[in-house]
This record gives structure tokens, sequence and C-alpha cells, in this order.
């Protein structure tokens, strides 16, 4: 039962992120969070950091992540993703809104304790999120 618990605070995870419910977070995010994978490099760390690249990345491409798949085991829940959204205000480089609709596929693992996100490692298709955004160009395009 723990694994459908855990499952589900990270489904919730996902709602309140894209409804732009930053501040769930302080509920369900332990204070002194780690993200092993951080988006953007010299970003706070903790709790706080998380929810400042969430109002970057709500402010510069609203949209939403679609939950393909999700496998929880003891203390760990595995998600496979799809974030999506609309290049509609500046992101860190800086990289000014452009209007284009950007998808990046992503595998997340988040660890749990005592009902709250501790630890989040992921392996996101950032070069193609690149590539979308037109910062990187392959060879030919």
């Amino acid at each position: 039962m723990e694994t459908d618990d855990n499952k589900a605070l990270i489904r919730r995870f996902y709602e309140e992120i894209d409804a732009g419910n930053i501040d769930a977070m302080d509920e369900l995010v332990a204070e002194d969070y780690v993200d092993h994978n951080p988006p953007f490099p010299a970003m706070p760390a903790g709790r706080e950091g998380l929810k400042e690249a969430f109002r970057i990345f709500w402010k510069a491409t609203p949209g939403r992540h679609e939950i393909e798949d999700q496998v929880a085991e003891g203390d760990k829940v595995v998600t496979r993703l799809t974030a999506s959204g609309t290049h509609k205000g500046e992101l860190p480089g800086p990289l000014p809104a452009s209007g284009t609709t950007l998808r990046e596929t992503a595998v997340a693992v988040h660890r749990i304790e005592r009902g709250r996100i501790v630890e989040h490692w992921s392996n996101r298709d950032d070069l193609g999120l690149m590539q979308q955004l037109g910062v990187i160009r392959l060879p030919g395009e």
C-alpha cells in the first residue's frame, strides 16, 4: 500500500506544478530536498531551489506533464513522462520567448520519506529540448 501512496504523491506533485500551485511544494517536498539533476546551474539548494526552477518554467513555458508509466518499490518511484508547453517567456541563457511548442521526455526517480519527496534524479532529453529552442543545430539542418 505504501508504494501506491508514493505513486499518488508523485502524481499529485506533477498535477500541482501543472496547475501553477508552486506553494503546494511546501506540503509535498522536504525542506532539505536534494535534486541530483537540477534543470539550471546555480539554483538555490533544497525545496526553495525547486520552487524557483518551477517558477521559471511556469512563467517561460506554461504547459503540462503527462505521466506515461510509474513503477514503485520501497521508498522510490520511477516515472516516465512527457512535458509539453509553449515557450512564452525568457529562459535562462538567456533564451527569449520564441512561441515554439516544446516537448521533452524524461525518466524521473523520486525518493520519498515520511510522505514527502526528499531526493530526485532524472534523465531528460535536454539535447532534443535545445534543438527545439534553436540553441543546437544538427549538421544539415
